[in-house]
């Protein structure tokens, strides 16, 4: 009995043996860990990815970012989102576990936006960047341009600091001798990212850049394209965001002479000229600057409101921006308003993107950047014997033919309006997992009013007493959009294939009628002017209305084996309204492969994580004309003389040379790029090298108006210009602990070259610059200086080959100037090539660093190269007129001989030619375009107040520039091609302190 009851306590305790470690297998996935999920920010990440590592079984994060999951006690978790480099933690028997994600700088999963669909970023084949929009959205900037700068290799941005200023943007260098802005394409419309759309909506740009990435857009894609996405909802509960920035602005200043040392040199100029002084009036000192610049100020508020369920998703946001500008009278206001919605049903999905607008500009009046030292310092701000009552000069006291800035901004006022219509609508079956239909309906209307009141006043010397009058129009702008997409996406095996096939078509209308009216009345209660038509006299009335459609089929191949091989083909039809029926069509195809060496099995590598080769070639075009320049333009409104009573019969004639062989424009682009990515893909490298050539470019060269011709230049496919660059981009990010950091630097060197002129054109002359074949365009074409004559032994031995003095009329102190073809005389045939507009390279640095709440970013740009012409100096410092001049010159004297500034005299341009050298400068500069530190309250404080997020932030724009220009502004923007490095009273950029409060609930 006994045995038997020992075997059985035996056999009892193997059992409990046993279940005691079922039971400890079981506690062990019973385990359940709960935790939240957030980024460096302290921004909660909803619908991250939390696996168990090993298993597919796994949880999402909700909303506010939390999760809650059963696991074993000693297994491992992994969690993971897009945009977010993935981490693992071991559970050790923990019932709570939060992570930071730290950011992924290089998203190789994200999700990019590429024309019609899209792609992962690792299975890129053509040249497209990403930008962060957060990058462009904690600078203080009116367009999405302006937030561009410096972020993206390749792509060249030049703004300024006016209200409502809209910054140029070059993509990859000059392409055509016209417009160089590129391609928008917003939530699928063809449209444009103007001042009166809101950069505060963006959750993702795109910027294409070789024909390969822009084909899928065909004829309007020369320039680029840059493709922005808006915000939409997410599942989960409303979530308010809320945004509050203000920003103070300060205007360059010149430096420049005050009374007496001006007084000094003006008298000098005159004494030197044998001309009797000007009776300066040495009781005033106006300092024009003080009273044409202030202290601008910009308001930019925003509120967002989101949510959604399994079905559907919303989002609406609501902005005011408000720009009091650093110029008296100037300022800009945009109200707008954004609803995005989207819905399922089955196979059934539809959604709508509307925006609508009213932006007001009350525009600059004259240039005052440049009044402002064409005004001299003995002219009073105001003054009652003029008629007007302000100041501006008189003969023989100041004679200047400058503007008192005052005065124009408050006898000549011109406003603008507009209001904007702008969206889509979509609608998409999904037949199969694998093939989808959209249907995608764009519409955009604008109503724009446009309004100049010229008041009774004088601003400037010896101008008419002209009346009062008004110049009014409104105009109306409609596009239509209508497309029709069919993709086929699956797998077989290793195989990945997508098929996108579509029609577009578009139509834009543009109408337009204006009206004046002058001798308006005041009205002697308020004692304003009646700005109404219906009052005044000699009324003008009229109006035109153009119309315009593109016709378009595309398709799209996209193939990817084993994540090793990828190849991208597009093709797209284009047909144009604006060109005859023989040349309305045109195609535009490209071809892009890429090679992903990392994930071939004989490279085994643990340093290099990522590496893939990618090429491509294809075919742009542009149709940069205006709708009807292939007819005949006929002008209706002349009158001629006829019959024995010499009546007068309405006549028309033909006043344009017509082109009727006009036909599109066509780039031709190669790519070659490589993506590296190192230390577990911390450090990336993206490089690129491109030769594009755009033939057949669409332009109106200068022909003699004996021609009959006097509407215009008639445009031809005249030029071939071509391209050649090289950029790169660096990146690197790295999290150590708490504190997680990143730095990046960008590389562009474009050089552009005007192949052929055509018509028979050798050469085509613009101010100082000339654009002749084989040679970059808008080449300085000038006189070239060779010192100072110190005596008259030096002008009486300048002499050429033939023993001829060259300058006869010279005197000690003035410029030699070179004599470059011998004939013993400076004319225009001795000007010489002496340098380039173009930059030699240019550079983007970013970085950023976050520690617990705290965050802080820069960003440099630089340029290097560069020659400019400095208007500022042509003026001030020529001395033959009358305007101010530079403070602290030190002008060539008998008694002052060290110099390199001439002798100065009034009357006589010798010394202040124009079309010298003595005004190009160094372009160079590096400027800090924007710095900026943040703090984020942390949850703890906020948890009892309801607020989920809070954020402060202080930044500063333009607050460093290191350069040698003289002028306000090496940044400069001049829009004219063939001038781009003249720097002609171009608004500067302007330095900016803005502060701003963010929170959500």
């Amino acid at each position: 009995m006994k045995t038997t009851f020992t075997h059985f306590l035996t056999k009892r305790y193997y059992l409990l043996v046993f279940f005691s470690l079922l039971l400890q297998s079981a506690f062990a996935q019973q385990i359940t860990v709960t935790g939240k999920v957030t980024a460096a920010n302290g921004e909660s990440i909803p619908f991250a990815n939390v696996l168990i590592k090993g298993t597919q079984n796994g949880a999402v994060t909700d909303f506010d970012g939390s999760y809650k999951i059963a696991v074993g006690g000693n297994q491992t978790l992994v969690f993971s989102s897009q945009g977010y480099k993935t981490t693992e933690i071991a559970i050790n028997n923990r019932t709570s576990i939060s992570v930071i994600l730290e950011e992924d700088a290089m998203k190789l999963d994200e999700i990019v936006v590429v024309g019609y669909g899209s792609q992962q970023k690792k299975d890129l084949t053509g040249a497209v960047a990403l930008v962060k929009p957060e990058e462009i959205q904690k600078r203080q900037i009116t367009t999405v341009a302006d937030g561009l700068q410096g972020l993206v290799t390749g792509v060249k941005v030049r703004g300024g600091g006016r209200p409502g200023q809209e910054a140029s943007v070059e993509i990859r260098g000059l392409k055509n001798l016209q417009s160089s802005n590129p391609l928008y394409v917003i939530d699928g419309l063809v449209t444009s990212a103007n001042r009166d759309f809101n950069p505060n909506d963006i959750e993702s740009i795109q910027v294409l850049k070789d024909a390969s990435a822009a084909a899928i857009y065909g004829s309007r894609a020369a320039n680029g394209v840059i493709i922005i996405t808006t915000k939409k909802g997410k599942k989960g509960p409303l979530q308010v965001e809320v945004s509050a920035k203000t920003s103070f602005t300060t205007m360059p200043r010149y430096d420049l002479m005050e009374t007496d040392e001006f007084a000094k040199y003006n008298n000098m100029a005159y004494d030197n000229a044998g001309l009797p002084r000007q009776n300066l009036n040495m009781a005033v000192n106006t300092d024009w600057q003080d009273a044409t610049f202030q202290t601008g100020m910009m308001q930019d508020y925003n509120a967002s409101f989101s949510g959604g369920n399994e079905n559907s998703t919303f989002f609406m946001s609501g902005n005011y921006f408000g720009n009091e500008g650093t110029v008296i009278g100037t300022d800009f206001d945009r109200i707008s308003f954004r609803v995005n919605s989207s819905g399922t049903k089955g196979i059934f999905s539809i959604g709508e993107n509307l925006a609508i607008s009213n932006s007001k500009t009350d525009e600059m009046s004259g240039n005052p950047i440049i009044d402002v030292y064409r005004m001299t310092p003995t002219i009073p701000l105001y003054d009652p014997t003029n008629w007007g009552g302000y100041g501006y000069g008189k003969q023989g006291v100041a004679d200047t033919f400058g503007t008192n800035p005052l005065a124009i901004a408050d006898f000549a006022n011109v406003i603008n309006q507009n209001f904007r219509i702008r969206g889509n609508i979509w609608s998409e079956l999904k037949f199969a997992p694998w093939l989808k239909y959209r249907f995608n309906f764009g519409y955009e209307t604008s109503f724009d009013s446009y309004k100049f009141l010229r008041k009774v006043g004088s601003w400037t010397l010896n101008q008419p007493q002209d009346p009062a009058l008004t110049d009014q129009n409104k105009a109306r702008s409609e596009m239509m959009l209508f497309e029709n997409t069919l993709t086929f996406k699956k797998e077989f095996g290793k195989h990945d294939v997508t098929v996108l096939v579509g029609q577009t078509y578009q139509k834009d209308k543009y109408d337009i009628i204006y009206g004046q009216k002058r001798n308006l009345p005041i009205n002697s209660a308020t004692g304003q002017y009646f700005e109404v038509l219906d009052l005044g006299t000699d009324p003008v009335v009229g109006g035109s209305i153009s119309e315009a459609a593109l016709a378009s089929y595309l398709g799209r191949l996209e193939y990817n084996y084993d994540n090793r091989y990828l190849f991208n083909a597009v093709i797209r039809r284009d047909g144009s309204s604006r060109f005859s029926d023989e040349n309305k069509w045109s195609n535009f195809p490209s071809v892009s492969a890429g090679w992903r060496i990392s994930n071939e099995s004989f490279f085994k590598s643990d340093f290099i994580k990522d590496l893939k080769l990618r090429g491509s070639y294809g075919e742009l075009g542009s149709g940069n004309i205006g709708n009807y320049e292939y007819k005949s333009f006929v002008n209706t409104n002349g009158l001629i003389v006829l019959g024995n009573g010499q009546n007068t019969y309405n006549s028309a004639t033909q006043v344009k040379l017509a082109n009727p062989e006009l036909r599109w424009e066509k780039l031709k682009q190669t790519n070659l790029g490589l993506d590296l990515g190192v230390l577990n893909n911390d450090l990336r490298l993206t490089a690129d090298y491109f030769i594009a050539r755009t033939e057949d470019v669409l332009f109106g060269f200068p022909i003699l108006l004996t021609t009959g011709n006097d509407g215009g230049n008639p445009i031809s496919n005249a030029a071939t210009v071509e391209n050649k660059g090289f950029e790169f981009e660096l990146a690197y990010s790295k999290k150590i602990n708490e504190l997680s950091f990143n730095a990046s630097v960008n590389f562009t060197k474009v050089n552009n070259k005007l192949v052929s002129l055509g018509n028979g054109q050798n050469e085509n002359y613009s101010g100082n610059t000339v654009t002749r074949a084989g040679m970059p365009v808008g080449m300085w074409y000038v006189l070239e200086t060779d010192g100072l004559f110190q005596n008259q032994q030096e002008i009486d031995n300048y002499k050429n080959a033939d023993g001829k003095v060259i300058m006869p009329n010279a005197v000690p102190g003035d410029i030699r100037f070179k004599d470059n073809n011998g004939d013993g005389q400076i004319t225009n045939e001795d000007k010489a090539v002496v340098g380039s507009p173009w930059p030699e390279f240019e550079m983007g640095l970013n970085a950023g660093a976050e520690y617990k709440g705290f965050d802080f970013s820069m960003n440099w740009i630089a340029s290097h190269g560069a020659t400019v012409y400095d208007g500022f100096r042509s003026v001030v410092d020529r001395f033959d007129d009358n305007s101010n001049y530079r403070k602290g010159i030190q002008p060539w004297t008998p008694e002052n001989p060290n110099t390199d500034f001439p002798r100065i005299t009034k009357g006589s341009t010798l010394n202040s030619r124009g079309d010298s050298d003595r005004f190009l400068e160094n372009g160079d500069f590096i400027r800090l375009k924007y710095i900026g530190f943040g703090y984020n309250i942390p949850q703890s404080v906020l948890d009892k107040s309801g607020i989920t997020r809070a954020r402060l932030t202080l930044s500063a724009q333009n607050v460093i520039t290191i350069t040698k220009y003289k002028g306000l502004d090496p940044e400069f923007s001049n829009g004219n091609i063939f001038e781009r490095g003249v720097d002609n009273g171009a608004f500067p950029n302007l330095q900016t302190y803005s502060f701003g409060v963010e929170f959500s609930f």
